[in-house]
């Protein structure tokens, strides 16, 4: 795993019992890893969008005495001045915060063990059904669009309500053994509900989600994040897009025939002349 911030924060947070809210500064924490030695809990808090206490609590819940004994041991194990003050404008300050989820997403696939298991698992699940709803409902479809060039049966879940669990009841009865998940905020209750709902009927629930903390956690096998933006009026999701690209590669790479059928579609769509030159 990497030594950056960030990673040294995650390895910190594991093997606690979080609640929502602190997972929530946990979160917070990671994606403002560089920062976090030096803010004081008043305005951790306020990033976070918690109380004082709250963040008081969540320090106590980690073995510390109080926050400025887990500031003080961030300032150990992390020392490095705070980031430079922003001097872009909005749209600017949104891109750049893009481009650190990045930077994030590249640290943590340092170790290529996790995306590779998981391309093992929805390579070799028959059918492969993909789940999103609400804001993930993209992600799931271009994953979707994409897989069924090489996968032989992936089925896109994109529906509310009680066909939601009918479908993964079909999934299953079809000989499905793993189901992918992309979970964004604001987490529904509806996808928390049905990835409990996959794994009781005995599926492999591979998620895809914002955070390592986030409320879908509880209920995978297999937990992949990649940070969200929350620069502008609505979270910006480069990084869970590009996580998906490359659980794409990682489930080829466990179908032997996956080159074959993509020179098969390329060979029938110039046939047909589907697309212009």
């Amino acid at each position: 795993m990497s030594d950056s911030p960030a990673a040294r924060l995650q390895v910190l947070f594991e093997g606690h019992r979080l609640t929502p809210t602190q997972r929530r500064i946990a979160h917070c924490m990671v994606r403002r890893a560089a920062d976090v030695p030096f803010l004081s809990s008043v305005e951790l808090a306020e990033l976070a969008g918690v109380s004082q206490p709250s963040v008081t609590r969540f320090a106590v819940a980690l073995g510390f005495d109080g926050y400025p004994a887990l500031r003080r041991h961030l300032r150990d194990v992390a020392p490095a001045g705070p980031a430079a003050a922003a001097t872009a404008n909005e749209y600017q300050q949104a891109v750049e915060a893009e481009i650190e989820n990045l930077r994030h997403l590249a640290e943590l696939l340092a170790d290529t063990g996790p995306v590779e298991r998981a391309g093992q698992l929805i390579a070799a699940s028959r059918p492969l059904p993909v789940l999103g709803l609400r804001a993930a409902a993209s992600q799931a479809y271009g994953f979707s669009y994409f897989a069924a060039k090489v996968h032989p049966d992936v089925r896109l879940l994109n529906e509310s309500g009680s066909m939601l669990t009918d479908r993964i009841d079909g999934a299953v009865r079809a000989g499905a053994t793993a189901l992918l998940c992309f979970a964004l905020p604001r987490h529904p209750k509806e996808v928390v509900d049905a990835l409990g709902y996959a794994r009781e009927a005995g599926l492999t629930v591979v998620t895809v989600a914002d955070s390592a903390f986030a409320p879908v956690a509880k209920v995978s096998d297999l937990l992949l994040p990649a940070a969200v933006g929350t620069g502008l009026a609505f979270d910006t999701a480069c990084a869970p897009m590009l996580l998906g690209r490359v659980l794409l590669e990682a489930m080829c790479d466990g179908l032997p025939d996956a080159q074959a059928r993509l020179e098969e579609f390329d060979a029938g769509a110039a046939a047909r002349g589907l697309f212009v030159e």
